[in-house]
């Protein structure tokens, strides 16, 4: 299932589509790094592949070679990194 980032709506998008693309919902573009597989807030750049340049927008279309569009949406973080961050957290509890 492929949605739009913005509006949240179910979208049906081809394996390759227009850089120009835009949502029939709201008219949001899609080609964005808030749709796409490799943006992640938690990572340099905001981006998990390393040969991508900086984009500076996130929710405006842009011309990375890397886009592949989001499975799912945006993934939440792991148990597993939750867990890191609470036994973090207790080291510096009294």
């Amino acid at each position: 299932m492929k949605s739009c980032a913005l509006c949240k709506k179910e979208i049906e998008v081809d394996t390759f589509f227009s850089r120009k693309a835009v949502c029939p919902a709201c008219g949001a573009d899609l080609h964005i790094c808030l749709n796409c597989r490799f943006y992640s807030e938690k990572a340099h750049n905001k981006c998990l592949e390393p040969k991508a340049e900086f984009q500076r927008t996130r929710d405006r279309a842009n011309f990375c070679d890397y886009y592949s569009f989001s499975e799912g949406g945006p993934q939440p973080p792991s148990a597993g990194t939750d867990a890191a961050r609470k036994a973090f957290e207790d080291l510096f509890r009294k």
